[in-house]
């Protein structure tokens, strides 16, 4: 498969999309988001990939925002449609049923800020910068910025830097709980992809009912949440890595898991 505006990866379990737009520091057009869609394809629907992660091209940006000269031709229907596109593309990251990192070097501004929001956790480089600033355009977030950012860092916070859209530093973004990690710009990728072997080691049936169980849960009062909680247990128990998981602790060795989300449908039905 060959793209033009993103680059696509594969090695030992490990997918790396990298938004590869230079000069535009990887602004998001339309054909860079159809790229995007198709390289999220073919990750659906191979099973021996456990862990995605997302990154930029170069030093200088991880996604600088959505594409303005492409925003300033467009009316409110078109408007609508663009963002819309967006916000669904974006939202795919949720619903893949694997971990996603967002490994954030440079700007990640406007929809690279919300690019990086939609994955489970995020890594930022030394030289990171975050920020919402749609607002000096006249404009609001657009890709689900204004949901997403309440949801993690809580809304007073969110609400002082989509108003103002001050720019952050990755050290800020840590304290703020927007980011997990920092780590020096050199350092990056490898530190990403050390913690995504560690991921792609777990049980596929148990990552996926982790993230099904956290990412509806937040949606929900304490109470459903924890009945999501229960069948998502209940549902991988009944998967061989389980049997694997519980018998190598029990034979003091290591688990190897090879299970499928197969087995979890198998159980479901």
């Amino acid at each position: 498969m060959t793209f033009t505006h993103i680059t696509y990866a594969l090695e030992d379990a490990i997918a790396v999309i990298t938004f590869n737009r230079p000069k535009a520091l990887n602004a998001l057009n339309a054909a860079l988001l159809a790229e995007f869609g198709e390289a999220l394809d073919d990750i659906e629907n191979d099973p021996g990939i456990r862990v995605l992660i997302l990154t930029g091209t170069g030093e200088r940006a991880f996604v600088a925002g959505a594409d303005i000269t492409e925003i300033n031709q467009l009316g409110p229907l078109g408007a609508k449609h663009f963002a819309r596109r967006g916000a669904e593309s974006i939202s795919r990251l949720c619903a893949l049923p694997i971990p996603v990192m967002a490994a954030v070097n440079g700007f990640a501004l406007g929809g690279g800020t919300e690019m990086a929001l939609a994955c489970d956790f995020i890594y930022a480089a030394q030289s990171a910068k975050f920020g919402l600033p749609e607002i000096n355009l006249g404009i609001i977030p657009g890709f689900g910025g204004t949901q997403r950012l309440p949801r993690l860092i809580g809304p007073g916070l969110a609400r002082e830097l989509i108003y103002t859209g001050r720019m952050i530093d990755a050290e800020e973004a840590l304290q703020l709980g927007l980011v997990n990690r920092v780590c020096p710009d050199d350092q990056l990728m490898a530190t990403a992809r050390e913690t995504a072997q560690v991921i792609a080691a777990k049980g596929r049936v148990s990552l996926r009912a982790a993230k099904y169980a956290i990412n509806n849960g937040l949606n929900v009062d304490l109470a459903s949440g924890l009945a999501l909680e229960n069948d998502a247990f209940a549902l991988c128990l009944a998967s061989p890595d389980a049997q694997e998981g519980t018998g190598a602790f029990l034979e003091k060795r290591a688990a190897v898991f090879t299970g499928s989300l197969d087995d979890e449908a198998d159980a479901d039905a």
